[in-house]
């Protein structure tokens, strides 16, 4: 197995990038991996603050060779996590053909890269699968296999240059596109995760998301992603110090204390059991979220003015 290359981005999280590659060295393929780094320039009028935050990142990515190559990208100026993403992994797919992403946020199983290696060996040339994924919903219902749903993810994720070139970058023509196939429910996980308000957002420059955007084309396309049966990957950076703070599937922690099962290949079919499991930890996280608005709204209540 040739390991795929990975992209890294990073911004200004000089603790959660150094969580993000002290978990991707303890991979067991990180030694034969190479690894391209991008780091985002300040952006304009940034503070002082903003810039020794920016200064230390960069530090932190330059103190060790975290895999077998490590190719260091420094933007001069602000492309946003979108713009950097969306560039660099256009970038390596079109030198390489495939590539991992991840972010600065998020903390690999040291089995990670090899499910998203084998697996992209396995499912290359099936056109029905666009991606692999890393990252589980904390789901109630007990899951034994990986799976596939329709769409695409984005905390820590591989692909093809043939999944990416399916990219829409145009956010209002997916989100008229979906309306006018009246695929709006299935989009947003039997109505139980609003992805629309999300790609309504971005088209009204509220938001600037690639996540969204890649999710969107492939569902539109019918294309299909790989998830595990238990996560690869936690997200860190739901702290309140990242660009997009908010998150529909907030995750909860889970053991990371497991041996990942042999891999093997599966029909690429929706699981549609596995995708009600998901929507059923959607709608429980947006009820606890009611629950709890309501409570702090009564907390309150006696100390309004009238």
């Amino acid at each position: 197995m040739q390991p795929a290359p990975i992209a890294l981005f990073v911004y200004n999280r000089p603790w959660h990038t150094l969580q993000t590659l002290n978990a991707l060295k303890q991979n067991a393929l990180a030694n034969q991996s190479a690894l391209f780094i991008y780091a985002d320039g300040p952006k304009p009028g940034a503070d002082a603050t903003d810039l020794q935050k920016i200064a230390d990142a960069r530090n932190i990515i330059k103190c060790e060779k975290w895999c077998n190559e490590v190719t260091i990208i420094e933007a001069p100026a602000n492309r946003g996590l979108a713009g950097s993403i969306i560039n660099g992994v256009t970038e390596i797919l079109n030198k390489y053909g495939r590539v991992i992403v991840l972010e600065d946020d998020l903390v690999t199983h040291p089995s990670f890269l090899t499910f998203m290696n084998t697996n992209l060996d396995i499912y290359e040339k099936n056109e029905k699968v666009i991606s692999i994924h890393g990252y589980m919903y904390p789901v109630k219902k007990k899951i034994s296999t990986p799976f596939f749903l329709k769409g695409a993810d984005c905390w820590g994720w591989a692909t093809w240059k043939r999944g990416w070139d399916m990219f829409e970058t145009d956010a209002a023509l997916l989100l008229r596109e979906i309306e006018q196939k009246k695929l709006s429910k299935e989009f947003n996980f039997n109505n139980t995760c609003n992805y629309s308000s999300l790609l309504q957002n971005q088209v009204d420059n509220k938001i600037d998301s690639w996540a969204i955007r890649w999710y969107a084309s492939a569902f539109l396309a019918g294309k299909l992603t790989l998830y595990p049966a238990k996560t690869l990957v936690h997200n860190i950076g739901l702290d309140g110090s990242g660009t997009h703070k908010d998150h529909a599937a907030a995750p909860i922690k889970s053991d990371f204390d497991f041996v990942l099962p042999e891999i093997e290949e599966i029909d690429a079919v929706e699981n549609r059991r596995s995708k009600k499991a998901i929507e059923r930890f959607f709608a429980d996280q947006n009820s606890f979220s009611a629950r709890l608005k309501s409570r702090v709204q009564s907390m309150l209540k006696p100390f309004k003015l009238a």
